[in-house]
């Protein structure tokens, strides 16, 4: 489903975001059916139940088909799909107060770079998402991993901006990453014996594809091509490219403290 087993966590400090935090349960459909059965409903069911009430603020369901037959069909289909799920939630106690979305989102065309596996593609893309938006997450602290440049770092330390932000399917930087990044690059032409990875994260992609697509590009390079726009923005206010290096790392290295933190660009130093 949608849970990953955190394996490594060499991670250290995090400030809070303030954007809200999605976290999504999948639930797979027969092809052509929208009818589950009682193990799949009791499983959708149990995510929201071993959730957190206190930070659920409301609930999203969409529904989805894949890529064959007409559109009429497939929006008729995916809608009653996600009312299977709004039926299951009102029978088990969980309110329409908090459900605010029920939708179907019709036929997942297929990428054009997926050539390979389709069948398996398309019965993931007859299913639902869950989304449950989440109340920010209190401050984090664990120690090497800061917010801005310290006097006395060491090998290893990572750097995260809480503004530092992208917009789902994005690498394009905003004006408050911008911003952010601005103050930083001063800081780094200060402290000029630091070297650094620049890294680049994604969330929410399916364990068998561990990047998310551009959508500026089309290509399957999202946490790369995030963690590059860093790189040639840092170099525009003056630092030098012998002193960094970047790299996307795709889903690969979540924090385990939900996909707010997921969707990152943070700098690793890599030299003193």
């Amino acid at each position: 489903m949608m849970f990953r087993i955190l394996k490594y966590l060499p991670l250290l400090f995090i400030g809070m975001l303030q954007a809200q935090e999605e976290v999504i349960h999948s639930v797979y459909f027969e092809f052509d059916k929208f009818s589950l059965k009682p193990e799949q409903l009791q499983g959708v069911v149990d995510f929201i139940r071993t959730t957190d009430s206190t930070r659920i603020e409301t609930i999203e369901i969409f529904g989805y088909c894949d890529d064959r037959g007409k559109d009429a069909y497939n929006f008729k289909l995916s809608q009653n799909r996600a009312n299977t799920i709004q039926e299951e939630f009102l029978k088990n106690g969980i309110t329409n107060k908090v459900i605010v979305t029920i939708e179907g989102k019709g036929r997942i065309m297929i990428d054009d770079d997926i050539v390979e596996n389709i069948p398996e593609v398309r019965s993931k893309n007859r299913r639902v998402d869950v989304v449950l938006n989440l109340k920010p997450l209190p401050k984090i602290q664990l120690p090497g991993y800061y917010n801005s440049i310290q006097k006395n770092h060491v090998v290893g330390d990572h750097i995260y901006l809480d503004n530092l932000l992208f917009d789902r399917g994005s690498s394009v930087l905003t004006f408050k990453s911008k911003a952010d990044l601005a103050k930083l690059a001063k800081l780094l032409l200060r402290h000029k014996n630091i070297e650094f990875e620049i890294q680049g994260h994604i969330c929410c992609t399916p364990r068998y594809q561990k990047e998310a697509v551009d959508r500026h590009t089309g290509k399957r390079k999202l946490s790369h091509n995030r963690a590059e726009a860093v790189y040639k923005y840092l170099i525009l206010k003056k630092v030098p490219k012998s002193r960094m290096t970047f790299k996307g790392y795709g889903n690969s290295v979540p924090l385990g403290k939900g996909t707010e933190y997921d969707r990152r660009v943070e700098l690793v130093i890599t030299k003193i």
